[in-house]
């Protein structure tokens, strides 16, 4: 007898949940299916399981495939299972190729074909149906967002657009999911929603028309390049009753928040500065070091570091000025932007060929708050006061390379039905957009 073992969430249980446990029974006499628990879900990433274990467990018995269920609840148990049931395949979906390869000194591996556009619910009827997502770009962001989405229930990504065929077709092969470089609105029909990822200068235009379009938009910043910008876009939103989200991933990671929930407590008095700096010296081949326009250090990292900016002392700034170390092209290659505020001041520090250290500094009138580099991960902060000896530490979680809490929010909105996001608000996108207009009319 060949036993089969394979391991998943099953959440919200579709058709493709369905097809892979076809092939996996397929593959030998006797199926073994492990289905994790919500505790395990979340220690290793998975965000946003909406089912309990209960459900979960009762929709892959309903399918007739698994001769047996277990449940899956502690890291390194697959190799455990292996040993303990004498499997001799272990199978797992295609989007994890090479993740399990280690399991090979233990039994076969299989990865099983995925499912490509996920249509509906195989077995009950769908609280939440699956959010079809298009990718638009194939540049380094949206290599990194693909593999972040395995980690998020109720999305799949299934198709990418580049008006570039060759780009768009050597980003299909390597995450295998459809490839468009036709017609815009074509590449749109079926979805529900898309993740805008291209080109600084070419994001308002892709957004206004996924808005128009009726679809659910989750765009790279800076997603608008003027406040005029920033406003369409949201007032077409609302128009058509569509969730717009920008994407800095730092504002939807667990640990900022709690940065900002102890910031605001009172527990270093009134914040009077904020001090953000993000630079990195980056390849002189690269768009941030080439493009004379939307190239340059603020443009790359200016919404990461106003974002605490604005979230602990407000969008209403009275002046905004500039400081840039630029090259003979006119691209900044360091800049310092320092907001003045009714009660406060702010100092932003971006550079792509100029290296600081990294961190946000948030400065009270009893005490101090630092998070360390790299501060927009936000895995680790301390306060600190007067007296040395006193000192708070907080640490926190930071998964992957973090793009799933901005995915996991854009989809809970989305199943909820609601509109806008207090991580990240309408407001604060709209007052970046008008710095950075202005920083472009300094730059000319």
């Amino acid at each position: 007898m060949r036993k089969v073992i394979t391991y998943g969430s099953f959440d919200l249980f579709h058709e493709g949940h369905y097809k892979l446990l076809e092939r996996a029974k397929a593959l030998g006499d006797y199926l073994i299916v492990g289905i994790t628990t919500e505790q395990y879900d979340e220690s290793r990433g998975k965000l946003n399981v909406v089912d309990s274990i209960i459900d979960r467990i009762e929709n892959v018995k309903k399918t007739g495939f698994a001769d047996r269920i277990i449940v899956e609840d502690h890291v390194g148990q697959k190799v455990e299972d292996i040993h303990k049931y004498g499997i001799d395949i272990f199978a797992i979906g295609s989007d994890w190729v090479g993740a399990f390869d280690y399991i090979k000194d233990f039994c076969e591996v299989v990865y099983l074909e995925r499912t490509k556009e996920i249509s509906s619910t195989l077995l009950r009827e769908q609280k939440y149906p699956i959010i079809r997502m298009g990718i638009v770009g194939t540049g380094r962001i949206a290599s990194r967002f693909i593999p972040e989405a395995k980690y998020v229930s109720g999305i799949e990504v299934i198709r990418a657009y580049n008006p570039n065929k060759e780009s768009v077709e050597r980003f299909s092969r390597r995450f295998g999911i459809q490839a468009y470089w036709g017609e815009f609105c074509d590449f749109m029909e079926g979805l529900e929603a898309i993740y805008v990822a291209s080109l600084h200068q070419t994001h308002f235009e892709y957004v206004k028309t996924a808005l128009e379009c009726g679809k659910h938009v989750l765009c790279e910043k800076p997603m608008a390049l003027s406040e005029s910008q920033a406003k369409e876009l949201f007032a077409i939103a609302k128009k058509n009753d569509c969730l717009l989200l920008e994407a800095i991933k730092t504002a939807y990671c667990p640990g900022f928040g709690q940065l900002l929930g102890v910031a605001r407590s009172g527990i270093i008095g009134s914040i009077v500065d904020v001090e953000a700096c993000f630079t990195r010296i980056t390849d002189p081949s690269s768009r941030e070091r080439k493009d004379a326009r939307y190239g340059g250090g603020f443009l790359e990292f200016g919404n990461h570091t106003m974002l605490p900016i604005f979230k602990l002392l407000g969008t209403q700034y009275k002046s905004v000025h500039f400081d840039s170390i630029k090259d003979d092209k006119g691209i900044d290659l360091y800049t310092k932007a320092s907001f003045s505020f009714d009660k406060g001041m702010a100092l932003s520090k971006t550079g792509v060929e100029v290296k600081s250290e990294g961190q946000l500094i948030i400065a009270g009138t009893k005490g101090y708050i630092l998070a360390e580099s790299p501060w927009w991960l936000t895995k680790s902060f301390e306060v600190r006061f007067e007296d040395p000896s006193k000192k708070e530490q907080y640490t926190a979680k930071f998964l992957g390379d973090g793009l799933r809490y901005e995915l996991s929010e854009f989809v809970s909105l989305i199943h909820n039905g609601e509109r806008k996001s207090y991580k990240f608000t309408e407001a604060e996108s709209i007052a970046m957009a008008g710095v950075v207009e202005k920083f472009l009319e300094t730059r000319g």
